[in-house]
């Protein structure tokens, strides 16, 4: 999955590992929920947090124990540290993963847009910390309007189209 250099790795990403001549070092790993992965030989490596680059940089530090000069790669497979949902009326409700920064319009418009029995005027954003919920009228922004209200969302939003 193609992310950005300054991506950082969640608890619930999914890294293969690669080492360039050595496959028994290669593997795919689950970023447990305390941050850590493990792979042959190196067990609860701390990468949440780390971009990619630097958990290649850490796990060819490690890996030179055992193997001379190891070239590393590390890509992220699956995110699940960072998702958003949407609800309600809109073609395709559920979980997407937010690799770069998307806002409320652009959520709906991946989830397929709005269904004919959607109310417009009626959209919110349910905030995971906090419990807070901020009204958009989809409708206002898409004729430009309210623009504000097109608010960027974070890791664990919900949206809701009533």
């Amino acid at each position: 999955m193609p992310v950005g250099p300054d991506y950082r790795i969640g608890a619930g990403d999914v890294l293969r590992v690669s080492v360039f001549e050595e496959p028994q070092f290669s593997t795919s790993a689950v970023v447990r929920p305390d941050g850590k992965i493990s792979i042959p030989l190196i067990s609860d490596l701390p990468v949440a947090g780390m971009t990619p680059d630097a958990a290649q940089r850490q796990l060819a530090e490690q890996l030179s124990r055992f193997i001379k000069h190891p070239r590393v790669t590390v890509i992220i497979e699956e995110i699940h540290s960072r998702i958003v949902y949407v609800t309600g009326e809109v073609q395709h409700p559920g979980a997407y993963p937010l690799i770069s920064p998307m806002n409320v319009v652009q959520l709906i418009a991946r989830a397929g847009g709005p269904t004919e029995f959607a109310k417009r005027k009626e959209v919110y954003v349910l905030h995971q910390e906090g419990g807070v919920r901020i009204k958009v009228n989809y409708q206002m922004v898409l004729a430009g309007k309210h623009l504000e209200e097109n608010i960027g969302l974070i890791p664990g939003d919900t949206v809701v189209v009533p």
